[in-house]
């Protein structure tokens, strides 16, 4: 069985609204372990077409979208520089919440032969609890990185990780998951 490192939401836009400089370190670091042990590391970003046809009105998260699309700065939705993305990385784009809504993540796990996926994402509410339930439901092996994860209301993050993600997933930070790969 094979791991992958998904890397959600890390994107300029987000990462200046909701992410913390732990939150970012947290996931740099796992991102230079896994591809030091060459554990695919797969981007998610979440962007739309000119004009965002793919989103509905009714749609209540994305529905304001096509309006706040002319205002934003033309990387907006770029893998967050930290990262230093290379031709050896995987960069996935979605449409919706989850990882897996809109874009070909599954084709590609399955190209990959991935069984187990590693999880850090902004936000622990949005991609991360939408990613985590949609691949729990496909029989995916999950690992939360605790500390690589961020959120707007740290209440809910904290229930999530402390709660609701262990029902489904190892929560480990993310200096416990690099030990642990030896």
């Amino acid at each position: 069985m094979s791991s992958a490192l998904l890397v959600m939401d890390y994107q300029n836009s987000i990462v200046e609204r909701l992410g913390t400089d732990d939150g970012l370190a947290a996931a740099v670091s796992a991102v230079d372990a896994a591809r030091e042990r060459r554990i695919p590391v797969v981007f998610v970003r979440v962007a739309f077409r000119p004009g965002a046809p793919e989103v509905a009105a009714a749609n209540k998260m994305f529905g304001g979208m096509r309006d706040r699309m002319g205002a934003q700065a033309p990387d907006a939705t770029e893998v967050h520089p930290a990262f230093d993305v290379s031709d050896q990385d995987i960069v996935v784009v979605k449409k919706r919440v989850s990882a897996f809504a809109g874009s070909d993540l599954e084709v590609l796990l399955r190209g990959l032969d991935v069984r187990d996926l590693v999880l850090a994402g902004i936000a622990t509410s949005g991609v991360v609890l939408s990613t985590l339930r949609q691949a729990a439901d496909l029989d995916y092996g999950l690992t939360v990185l605790s500390d690589a994860c961020s959120d707007g209301d740290p209440e809910v993050h904290r229930v999530l990780l402390e709660k609701v993600f262990p029902r489904q997933a190892e929560v480990l930070t993310a200096a416990d998951w690099i030990a642990s790969l030896g």
